[in-house]
């Protein structure tokens, strides 16, 4: 498994990072939380310690959740009550306390990656007339295909997934340009009004102040 190792003490990281590649994991070392907000789309687990350079682990953790569900380990020298409460709130899947137990650890991550792994990823997805195919990258209205740039397709297909559901504007702006806090608005509704006009079978509703929702239109 791809395992990103957010630690700021260089020696545990290191010695995680041993540890797990050993265990034949791929891992990648940072210190910093925004460094976890732009490199998470490649990973399969996040193991995250609550004290980076940057960002308070916590706050990490409450933006991640925003717009990705990888599962996340907290490891900590933090064990007080209120710490592992919130954590879990904010939707770590495990907390485990310094120093830990290397066994251990392997095992919680396994048993993380299995309890995630039963989620079946979402290929067709059928809205009325529309069609949307998201490993061929197609969309059909009834008899025609609609003829979309490779960024107007992925913001469709991130709405599509979720369709009938609300999505945080964070949620697409991370998915399709890989970050959720960058300064793209404006690329945004360019690319949200062009959908709109190419395929009028469908309402993306606006969602004041949170994001959108795709849905068969009226």
């Amino acid at each position: 498994m791809r395992v990103l190792v957010a630690e700021d003490d260089a020696s545990v990281s290191a010695a995680l990072a041993t540890v797990l590649e050993r265990a034949t994991h791929a891992v990648v070392r940072v210190s910093r939380g925004g460094d976890v907000l732009l490199r998470h789309h490649d990973i399969d687990v996040l193991l995250l310690d609550l004290g980076l350079e940057d960002l308070d682990g916590l706050e990490v953790l409450r933006r991640l959740r925003l717009v990705s569900e990888v599962p996340v380990i907290v490891v900590t020298a933090r064990g007080d009550e209120r710490s592992t409460v919130r954590a879990l709130g904010l939707g770590a899947d495990d907390y485990l306390v310094k120093p830990v137990r290397m066994h251990e650890l392997l095992a919680r991550i396994d048993a993380v990656a299995r309890r995630r792994g039963t989620v079946t990823e979402v290929e067709h997805v059928a809205l009325g007339p529309v069609r949307i195919d998201l490993p061929a990258r197609r969309v059909t209205a009834g008899d025609d295909e609609i003829a979309l740039t490779p960024t107007e397709f992925d913001l469709l297909a991130a709405l599509a997934r979720r369709s009938g559901r609300a999505v945080s504007k964070q949620e697409l702006l991370d998915r399709v340009w890989g970050d959720a806090y960058a300064a793209r608005s404006r690329s945004f509704d360019v690319h949200l009004a062009a959908l709109r006009h190419k395929l009028p079978d469908l309402s993306i509703t606006t969602i004041r102040g949170y994001g959108y929702r795709l849905e068969t239109g009226a």
